[in-house]
């Protein structure tokens, strides 16, 4: 009998594969055929296309609150400051990828295809909730804050994605956090 896959490596190659080609181009097939395994196998960790779509986003958001979370050690005066300590983090050719997959999510998201329409804003909150942490003051503010942080990183790395580094570093050094 062949090697025995585990639901984590399956997963860990369902993210290289979203990562490689795109959340939209991820099928059992194209999984199982990466893997060199029987899309079975996979149909016995994720039982269904929505399953394994929701793994991967969810494993794509650590991905990313990990790499933010290198840049949050210290809680931050306001968005400005927590934005200032992340943007040299979220500007590498490694998050690119990640933040390409996540804007790629977010596209699906916002033209109602499941389950990219249900995740994807949890995601978000997630996030918003867990910046919060990382922002001094009450906590009505410390969410004000927090949103204004991540719709400014969003921002910044979209308008990165689609007109290059340079401009999106224009714009941060035009906002002052770069």
């Amino acid at each position: 009998m062949g090697h025995k896959h585990t639901r984590s490596e399956i997963l860990d190659g369902a993210l290289a594969a979203a990562h490689d080609d795109g959340l939209s181009q991820l099928t059992f097939g194209r999984l199982a055929k990466r893997l060199g395994i029987s899309d079975r196998v996979i149909v016995y960790y994720f039982p269904s296309k929505i399953d394994l779509i929701n793994e991967v986003i969810i494993a794509m958001g650590s991905e990313l609150q990990e790499t933010l979370a290198q840049a949050f050690t210290e809680p931050a005066a306001d968005h400005l400051e927590l934005v200032r300590s992340a943007w040299p983090l979220v500007t590498t050719p490694e998050a690119d990828s990640v933040f390409a997959l996540f804007f790629e999510a977010n596209g699906l998201a916002v033209s109602g295809r499941e389950p990219y329409r249900t995740v994807v804003p949890t995601l978000v909150e997630l996030w918003i909730v867990w910046a919060a942490e990382f922002i001094r003051g009450d906590p009505d503010e410390q969410r004000i804050e927090a949103e204004a942080a991540i719709a400014l990183i969003d921002g910044l790395l979209l308008l990165r994605q689609i007109a290059g580094p340079e401009s999106a570093d224009r714009a941060a050094r035009r906002i002052g956090i770069a």
